[in-house]
């Protein structure tokens, strides 16, 4: 009888996977502040995340475009037309790697529940 590791990870695996793309579309944000005319982009993790659960229980996994991602609405608009508001990013970066140490401390304990059980 083998282990499903799909099954018995549950939705960390995916989880950590919109966090990376998360980060990477955040980070691009922050490296944009100045370039006039961009547009600040996220994406709704928890759409996402339910989704790719719904979708990944019946296909096997699920992959996303970037198109999916969203662009936010500043506070205080530039003159320039630049959307990034370097708090908003700054803060929404934080929490997001937060959320990532989160899931992979989960990835780890569920593993090391996985070791213990399988050496007995």
């Amino acid at each position: 009888m083998g282990i499903s590791f799909d099954k018995a990870l549950g939705v960390h695996p995916e989880a950590l996977r919109l966090r990376a793309e998360r980060t990477e579309i955040l980070a691009a944000n922050i490296a944009n502040e100045t370039t006039p005319g961009y547009k600040a982009r996220d994406m709704d993790f928890r759409s996402r995340l339910a989704g790719a659960t719904a979708e990944g229980d019946a296909a096997g996994g699920l992959m996303f475009d970037s198109e999916e991602t969203m662009y936010r609405v500043p506070h205080a608009p530039s003159r320039d037309g630049n959307t990034v508001e370097i708090g908003v990013e700054q803060a929404a970066f934080s929490q997001n790697a937060s959320d990532f140490q989160m899931s992979l401390t989960f990835v780890n304990m569920k593993l090391r529940g996985l070791a213990k059980a399988i050496s007995g």
